[in-house]
């Protein structure tokens, strides 16, 4: 099985300020609830460790991730590797009149049973967290005082 999610953002704010944020492996690495650290490389590589509540595993999994394809200051995809999971992430910035807006599109294959089953339960507050940071990053108010879309596909 695998785990498809996508969800649109929009923010008052100035495109490039919204790149800054995303484009960072750092940034994206710290927004993710299981991800208890990570390194960032050189190379816009990153490492990520992350402990999934799942039976099958009991330990930090290492998740190699790197940059596929990269277009500043609109466009980033990354992907992931580990023995447990592999994820595919891109985030497309839009300006729109007085913002922009910020898609994002998940893709989760678990390597391990219940891998999908735990992101497909939490896909949806990983992103409501991705989006409370950018804005606090970015000086905004919350996502209930604006508008938001969302859309998330099996």
């Amino acid at each position: 099985m695998t785990v498809r999610v996508s969800r649109t953002f929009e923010f008052d704010a100035d495109p490039e300020d919204v790149w800054e944020f995303i484009e960072d492996p750092g940034n994206r690495a710290s927004v993710i609830s299981v991800v208890e650290s990570y390194e960032v490389h050189d190379d816009r590589r990153a490492t990520w460790h992350i402990s999934l509540p799942i039976p099958m595993i009991r330990s930090t999994v290492d998740v190699e991730t790197r940059e596929i394809e990269r277009d500043p200051p609109t466009r980033v995809k990354f992907l992931g590797k580990s023995r447990a999971l592999r994820v595919t992430g891109e985030h497309t910035i839009e300006p729109i009149e007085g913002g922009c807006r910020l898609k994002n599109e998940f893709v989760v294959e678990g390597g391990i049973p219940g891998v999908e089953t735990f992101f497909k339960r939490n896909f949806e507050s990983e992103l409501d967290r991705l989006e409370r940071e950018l804005r606090s990053e970015l000086g905004l108010p919350d996502a209930a005082e604006s508008d938001s879309s969302s859309r998330a596909d099996d």
